[in-house]
């Protein structure tokens, strides 16, 4: 059996007298942390409408921190295995320790590195992935000689799934405090899916893309992509000022230049390479909460940084806020307005003992696609230990 695992580091642009390095891991399971992360969020270039031409993004997180992009886990994009049956074997612990595994021989590989502060950021799924790779580096750090160490500082999450029964419940709030589904359907919604795997919680489900119509879930005052007059009216899952600018990552990372160009499916993998896998057809295992992990992580002393885009109702503000509420930890500091460098207001935020939770102002989802500038003033400010 042999993996590959494919990565992208994109170097720190601006002077600093102490470099960072941080790893970035998108959504999932098996979603691109190089298609959506680097090409549509946080790297230096964004493709255009034609598929072919590059154009330059003013907020890339490389300005501030050495950005590690890992296409993970093993099915993902350009990460493969010799033997399909890995894809079937997925899973988040499986994921944590793979990607650990991949860690370590990275800075074996790129030794001047190893000593950097380390930061683990990204978003959606990464919201279970992130705090499991923490836990992992943390308990082995633990039992590791010193060149093996992860000199792990941080993790910022934004929109992350924390919790099943808050996350849920969040999101069946914020459909209804935003106009957006019934008071009949809502109540409905509290009342049956106390248990999800109810038959009456999945039929109400499946009601409320009858009554929310078509719109972006992921930012629900975005235009949607519809690719022509003959594709489904489903909402497609990349919204933003562009809609369609996944579509445009799709068709770049298949011309077999560009994949020459980042030395990646150089073996000829045996299917295109997609924004999100669909050649991973099963997932062994996903807890229902991350709070046991969070409780471990808050008490190593880790920073940690929640943030969340108001505008994104599958993994909404509601629902993140529940969530950390759940966790009873001491306000050190309450909620207060925050701006990037001017007096308009960019969100909210409120520090914990332990953690901090911050909202970014008209964001979706994907927090840097909809507002970068702000998302960028976030992720520095966070780097910088404020």
């Amino acid at each position: 059996m042999e993996v590959n695992s494919f990565s992208q580091l994109l170097p720190q642009t601006l002077f600093s007298a102490c470099l960072k390095l941080a790893a970035f891991i998108c959504t999932g399971p098996g979603c691109s942390s190089l298609g959506v992360g680097a090409m549509v969020e946080i790297g230096p270039f964004g493709v255009k409408p034609d598929g072919k031409t590059l154009y330059l993004r003013p907020y890339a997180w490389n300005k501030v921190a050495n950005t590690l992009f890992l296409e993970s886990p093993v099915g993902v994009g350009f990460s493969y295995s010799n033997d399909s049956f890995e894809y079937n074997e997925n899973g988040d612990k499986r994921t944590a320790q793979d990607t650990y595994t991949f860690l370590i021989n990275w800075f074996r590989r790129f030794p001047h590195y190893k000593n950097r502060d380390f930061y683990i950021m990204g978003e959606s799924y990464a919201g279970f992935y992130i705090p499991e790779l923490a836990d992992t580096i943390i308990k082995r750090n633990m039992k590791a000689v010193s060149s093996s160490i992860i000199h792990l500082k941080g993790i910022m999450i934004g929109n992350g799934i924390m919790n099943d029964l808050t996350d849920n419940r969040g999101y069946y709030d914020y459909l209804w405090t935003h106009a957006l589904i019934s008071d009949i359907t809502h109540r409905g919604l509290v009342e049956y899916c106390k248990f999800p795997d109810s038959y009456e919680c999945k039929k109400l489900e499946d009601h409320i893309e009858l009554e929310v119509g078509l719109i972006d879930f992921y930012n629900i005052y975005a235009p949607v992509c519809i690719r022509s007059s003959n594709s489904s009216r489903k909402p497609r899952r990349h919204g933003g000022f562009d809609p369609c600018e996944a579509d445009y990552v799709l068709r770049y990372l298949n011309l077999p230049q560009v994949q020459e160009a980042l030395h990646a499916n150089r073996t000829k993998i045996p299917y295109a390479w997609e924004v999100c896998s669909s050649v991973i057809t099963s997932w062994t295992d996903s807890p229902s909460t991350m709070f046991p992990i969070y409780k471990r992580l808050i008490s190593s002393g880790l920073h940690i940084l929640i943030y969340s885009g108001d505008v994104d109702a599958v993994v909404s503000v509601v629902g993140t806020r529940y969530s950390i509420n759940a966790l009873g930890l001491k306000v050190i500091k309450p909620w207060h307005p925050w701006s990037e460098n001017t007096k308009v207001v960019g969100g909210y935020r409120v520090v914990y003992d332990g953690l901090t939770f911050a909202t970014i102002r008209g964001a979706g989802h994907e927090v840097p696609r909809f507002q970068p500038r702000r998302a960028f003033a976030l992720m520095e400010s966070f780097v910088a230990g404020k």
